[in-house]
C-alpha cells in the first residue's frame, strides 16, 4: 500500500475510533438503554482501553507529543466533558486544560488573580448572528479543578480550600423579614446583552454583545425575574442603574457603593443578586451559547459565580447558599446549571452573607433563551428563598 493509501486508512481509523469514543461519552450521559447502550456503557467502563484506543487510533507515537495535540475542537470538547476519559488519558503524557481555558472555550473578561480587584477592562465580544453560534449544553462529571458534594459541582478557580460538605451540612443562616425588601437585584456590566435573533434586535452601545436599550439587555433579564419573585410573594428592589456606562472601568467600585447606600436604606435586604451575562469565545474565534431545553424550549445554561479572596473571608456563607439554589435549579430542571464557579476577586459579595453573581446564559444565546432561562432561576431560587421567610 502506499504513502497516500496508509494516510487515507489511518485517517478513517482515526473516526471510527473516536465514533466510537463519542457514542461512548454520549450513552453516559443519557443513560442509554439497551444493548448497545450496555455495551457502549460497558466499553467506557474500562479506561486504558478508551486511552488506548485515542493513542493508536489518533496517531500519537510515544514521545511525539500528547493525544489532545491530535485532536479538533469538537473532539476535545467531548474529552473534557467526560471523566472517563480524562481519567484515560491521565498519566499517557496528556496535561489537563490550563485554568480558564476549560472545554476551549475562553473567557471574554479574563478572571482576575486571586484578592486583585474586580476586572476593570474588557475585550469586545465579537458581534455575532445566531446563525454562526455554535450551541452547547455544559455539564460536567467531575475532573480536575472540581469540587462535588450532593451530586452539586464546583469549579475552583483559585488556590483556597474548598470543603463544600461542611457548607451543605451548615445550611443558610439567613431569615428573611416580613416587611421591607427582602431581595436586590442590581447589574454591575447593565449593558451586558444576546445575540440579535428574529425581533430582539438592537442597536449596539459601547461595543458589540452591549446596548444601552433596557428591552434587550441584562436588565430586561432582571425585570423578569423580579415578576417571578412578585409572583412567588417575596418582596424585590430592582436597581436598573448602568454601572458600567459611559466607563465600563470602575463599574464594580459603583455598583458596591450603590449596594452598601441600599443596605443602610433598606436594612431589610438580605439577599443580593448580581445579575449578568456570561462570554464564551473558542480559541479559534468561534462563538458559543450555553443552552439546554426546559419544556420543548430552548433555554439558556446558569451559573453562579462566588468571590472569595483575602477581602472577603466569610465567602462560605455565599457557598452555602448557592449550593442550595444549585441543588434546586438541578431538581426542577436539570442541566439548566453549570457548574458554580469559585473566583479570587471579591464582586461586592463580602457586603451581605447573601450575595451572588448570576451569570444568564452567554452572549452567543438570544434574549428569549435568556427570559426563559431567568423565569426558571427565579422559580428555582424562589423556592430555597420562601424556606427562608
Amino acid at each position: 500500500m502506499g504513502r497516500q493509501g496508509i494516510q487515507w486508512l489511518r485517517l478513517l481509523r482515526r473516526c471510527a475510533a473516536f465514533f466510537l469514543a463519542t457514542l461512548a461519552v454520549l450513552a453516559l450521559l443519557a443513560g442509554a438503554g439497551g444493548q448497545v447502550g450496555q455495551a457502549l456503557l460497558s466499553l467506557g467502563e474500562e479506561p486504558d482501553v478508551v486511552a488506548a484506543l485515542l493513542r493508536s487510533e489518533l496517531g500519537a507515537a510515544a514521545g511525539q507529543g500528547g493525544v489532545m495535540d491530535e485532536l479538533d475542537l469538537w473532539e476535545r470538547l467531548v474529552v473534557d466533558q467526560s471523566a472517563l476519559l480524562r481519567q484515560g488519558l491521565s498519566g499517557a503524557g496528556v496535561e489537563e486544560p490550563e485554568e480558564g481555558t476549560t472545554l476551549d472555550l475562553l473567557p471574554q473578561e479574563e478572571t482576575p488573580a486571586p484578592d486583585a480587584a474586580p476586572e476593570e477592562s474588557e475585550t469586545p465580544a465579537p458581534s455575532t448572528d445566531s446563525s454562526s453560534v455554535v450551541e452547547r449544553t455544559l455539564v460536567v462529571s467531575g475532573g480536575e479543578g472540581y469540587e462535588e458534594t450532593q451530586g452539586l459541582y464546583l469549579y475552583n478557580r483559585t488556590n483556597l480550600s474548598v470543603d463544600m460538605a461542611a457548607a451543605w451540612a451548615a445550611g443558610v443562616n439567613i431569615t428573611l423579614p416580613d416587611s421591607g425588601p427582602q431581595i436586590l437585584l442590581i447589574h454591575t456590566h447593565g449593558s451586558e446583552a444576546y445575540t440579535p435573533d428574529g425581533e430582539d434586535v438592537y442597536t449596539p452601545s459601547d461595543g458589540n454583545s452591549r446596548t444601552l436599550d433596557e428591552n434587550y439587555n441584562v436588565v430586561r433579564v432582571g425585570d423578569e425575574m423580579a415578576e417571578v419573585f412578585t409572583e412567588m410573594g417575596l418582596t424585590v428592589l430592582h436597581d436598573r442603574t448602568l454601572y458600567d456606562y459611559p466607563q465600563y472601568n470602575g463599574a464594580y467600585t459603583r455598583s458596591g457603593a450603590a449596594v452598601e447606600n441600599y443596605l443602610a436604606e433598606y436594612p431589610s435586604i438580605r439577599l443580593i443578586l448580581d445579575i449578568h451575562r456570561d462570554a464564551l469565545v473558542g480559541s479559534d474565534g468561534t462563538v458559543y451559547k450555553a443552552v439546554t431545553t426546559v419544556d420543548g424550549e430552548k433555554t439558556a445554561q446558569v451559573m453562579l459565580v462566588l468571590g472569595s479572596g483575602s477581602g472577603h473571608p466569610n465567602w462560605q456563607q455565599n457557598l452555602a447558599l448557592a449550593l442550595r439554589i444549585q441543588k434546586s435549579m438541578d431538581t426542577l430542571y436539570p442541566t439548566l446549571a453549570r457548574p458554580i464557579t469559585l473566583r479570587g476577586s471579591v464582586y461586592n459579595q463580602e457586603l451581605s452573607p447573601g450575595s451572588l453573581l448570576v451569570e444568564v446564559g452567554t452572549h452567543g444565546n438570544t434574549l428569549q433563551e435568556a427570559l426563559r432561562a431567568a423565569r426558571c432561576f427565579a422559580r428555582a431560587a424562589g423556592q430555597v428563598f420562601l424556606g427562608l421567610q
